[in-house]
């Protein structure tokens, strides 16, 4: 009873401090260069690791992270939510809005609440501005300095953090860059109540800290590069502990959410990350279970048919994917699934049938629109793929992958000037600078490109010449 009244005080305390310091500002950096350091530290990223950004996954995260936005209040940036092809155990968010997850971290969790947890931490760190705050000015020489050691932080240890790490400087700074034990709670204490605005129960949050705790412990000899810049995960816990019995009572009517949204993205995400081996034993594994529930089985056959698809075993991962249509034949979200594997294992017809039907049913579904747009480009009807195409551009102007496709429907037509626009647009949102600045160029000299393509190729460059200042 001492204990837990203890802990009541800690939290009072606490609440008391946070409410006086959320009016103090921080002035080390403005908004303005924040957006900068942001950017740079995206292209260190795209620079070393994949990115896991097919419309299905992109469209998920984004709109989970819309949710705790639209309870978190008056924001200074736009969020954009990454994941980081990577097995592991890692978030990150940048200063300027932009939240990174690792799939090894996606892939140890459970339910969806545990995911908007860590999301919501992430977002408290960048409404609470606590990186910003760290960096000090007179310490760096300029933002690309910064980025760089944010990079070191975001990107964890290996050769891919060793090539950026050139010198000494970003690597003093990165060592400044730790939460401290104040931020953390800060952080905790932001996610807790927007869970709790959103009606989602905040046993995710404790969860997920308990298993940075077990992971803590298990793996003192390398610790994941979360737990290093995110410490005291005992502490965390403890404190969220307190949080949630002083809130049991209004917590205990939370309805359970349905999984099947967040397990099919889990699922795809491990299916294209993580060893096959040791995925199917794991799926197997859930599937044999007999305490596994109804929709967890069913949704391990699903991983199963996303890993024989990534392995292009097309005659099994459809045979696991239509059992799991029949036992969920209301998510409408299956039947995009089966029109990417038909595409894939080159059933054209009825893929452009299905996908068709998933366009007309949901127009948003952008997963759809770009297969359906890929079918189209298979048979023929290229002003259809073009017009797709487009689409999926708009609504996901980062999209690399729909630019490659773009630029191959220009050159086929014949336009240089425009697939070599849409090539450098490929190559900016894949990292690759130098070849991006390559085709870019080529537009800029060639007498035969328009004014408009000429200053949307300016502008590009201005971008590449931005980040790599």
């Amino acid at each position: 009873m001492k204990k837990f009244f203890y802990k009541v005080v800690v939290i009072v305390v606490t609440a008391l401090f946070f409410n006086i310091s959320c009016l103090q500002s921080v002035n080390s950096f403005t908004i303005t260069e924040e957006r900068e350091i942001g950017e740079k530290l995206l292209y260190s990223v795209r620079r070393a690791f994949p990115l896991m950004d097919d419309p299905d996954l992109v469209q998920y995260l984004s709109g989970l992270g819309k949710d705790v936005l639209g309870v978190s209040g008056l924001q200074y940036f736009d969020y954009r939510f990454y994941i980081i092809k990577d097995k592991e155990f890692n978030a990150f968010a940048a200063p300027s809005g932009m939240v990174f997850f690792y799939s090894g971290l996606i892939g140890s969790m459970m339910k969806e609440d545990e995911l908007v947890s860590v999301l919501a931490h992430e977002i408290g760190h960048v409404v609470k501005r606590h990186l910003a705050g760290r960096l000090e000015k007179g310490m760096v020489i300029n933002v690309a300095s910064i980025a760089v050691a944010l990079a070191s932080l975001a990107l964890g240890g290996g050769a891919a953090t060793q090539a950026l790490m050139t010198g000494s400087l970003a690597a003093g700074q990165s060592a400044n860059l730790h939460f401290s034990r104040k931020d953390e709670e800060e952080a905790d204490l932001l996610a807790y109540g927007w869970m709790k605005e959103l009606q989602r129960n905040p046993e995710g949050q404790k969860t997920m800290l308990d298993t940075m705790r077990r992971v803590s412990r298990y793996r003192s000899e390398k610790l994941p590069q979360y737990l290093l810049t995110h410490p005291n995960p005992e502490d965390r816990l403890n404190y969220v502990e307190a949080l949630i019995e002083i809130d049991k009572e209004k917590l205990a009517v939370l309805q359970e959410k349905d999984e099947f949204e967040f397990l099919r993205f889990k699922y795809r995400i491990m299916a294209q990350s993580t060893d096959a081996f040791s995925l199917r034993e794991y799926l197997s594994s859930v599937m044999g279970d007999a305490r596994s529930a109804p929709l967890t089985k069913t949704m391990a056959r699903y991983g199963l048919s996303q890993l024989e698809m990534t392995l292009k075993n097309y005659k099994a991962a459809t045979e696991y994917l239509n059992q799991v249509i029949a036992d969920l034949p209301d998510k409408k979200i299956l039947l995009t699934d089966k029109g990417v594997l038909l595409y894939l294992e080159g059933s054209y017809e009825d893929a452009k049938n299905t996908l068709e039907l998933v366009g007309r049913q949901n127009p948003k579904d952008m997963y759809a629109a770009f297969y359906l747009a890929k079918t189209y480009l298979v048979i023929g009807d290229m002003a259809q793929a073009q017009s797709l195409f487009s689409t999926v551009s708009y609504n996901m102007p980062e999209y690399s992958k729909v630019y490659f496709e773009l630029g191959q429907i220009a050159a086929k037509k014949g336009d240089r000037v425009t697939a070599a626009l849409f090539l450098g647009k490929y190559y900016l949102y894949e990292g690759k600078l130098d070849s991006a600045r390559f085709s870019l160029e080529s537009v800029v000299r060639d007498k035969k490109a328009n004014a408009k393509q000429q200053e949307e190729a300016k502008l590009l460059l201005d971008t590449i010449d931005r980040l790599e200042d």
